[in-house]
């Protein structure tokens, strides 16, 4: 089970927002490079970039930010990153500059011609974010619900080559809540490809939750606001994940 830092970018720092909000960010390092070497200390076996200003520009805003994390990382772990990701020029661009996997969020949904070229220029690359409620996929930051059953669509995506989902539930992220481990296991058990749990980890027993359910296809969660308020100890939290799905 991976366990994957996520590390929130806007204006140059390092911030948690609440259930997606841009006015609800709260700013945990100045530093992200500095913070990249925290969880690649901590034991990190791969980090979860977000261009929080991209994602509502639609266009990269914190290039420089994400250029000093890979130069920090190296070649070490695998690093994947979303937020703004409208064209192939951009997903070339990041992907030249060392970055492993692209994250194509809302542009999955609204251009889904693009998501396919995408998969096609850069196949083994690319991994779709799909952020629900109530299993209705929502896209512009959360703010515009479709009508669109995520279930649906990511068997879609599955067909056109995508590595993986990203599968959060939008009522929970940011807020301690606990994970939705039902809707991300009924999702896992509908695709071939894994899916990446998010929104809402609470604690260990989140994890121990995600490790009984590895074999459905859970590959891994990605780890936000518990990780950086102290809510849960990430090097404690990956060995136990280890102990019960040893890698």
């Amino acid at each position: 089970m991976l366990l994957i830092p996520a590390i929130d970018l806007k204006d140059g720092h390092c911030v948690r927002l609440v259930q997606g909000d841009m006015d609800q960010a709260t700013t945990f390092g100045e530093d992200p490079a500095a913070m990249a070497a925290r969880w690649l200390e901590a034991g990190a076996r791969r980090l979860h970039l977000v261009d929080l200003n991209g994602a509502f520009a639609g266009k990269p805003q914190n290039l420089a930010a994400v250029k000093a994390i890979l130069a920090e990382v190296g070649d070490e772990i695998p690093v994947q990153l979303g937020g703004g990701i409208r064209d192939l020029d951009t997903i070339e661009q990041y992907i030249d500059a060392g970055i492993s996997y692209v994250i194509i969020g809302t542009a999955a949904v609204k251009n889904p011609g693009f998501l396919r070229d995408a998969c096609t220029a850069f196949g083994g690359h690319i991994i779709v974010g799909l952020d629900a409620k109530d299993g209705k996929v929502a896209t512009d930051g959360w703010s515009k619900l479709t009508g669109h059953e995520v279930v649906d669509l990511a068997q879609k995506f599955q067909d056109w080559g995508v590595e993986s989902i990203i599968y959060t539930d939008i009522g929970r992220d940011g807020m301690l809540t606990g994970i939705n481990v039902d809707a991300t296991v009924k999702l896992a058990q509908a695709l071939t490809i894994p899916v990446i749990a998010s929104g809402g980890l609470a604690g260990i027993a989140d994890i121990e939750a995600l490790c009984a359910v590895e074999d459905e296809g859970v590959e891994g969660v990605i780890c936000g606001r518990a990780i950086y308020s102290g809510a849960l100890d990430f090097a404690k939290a990956q060995e136990r994940a280890d102990e019960l799905s040893p890698p």
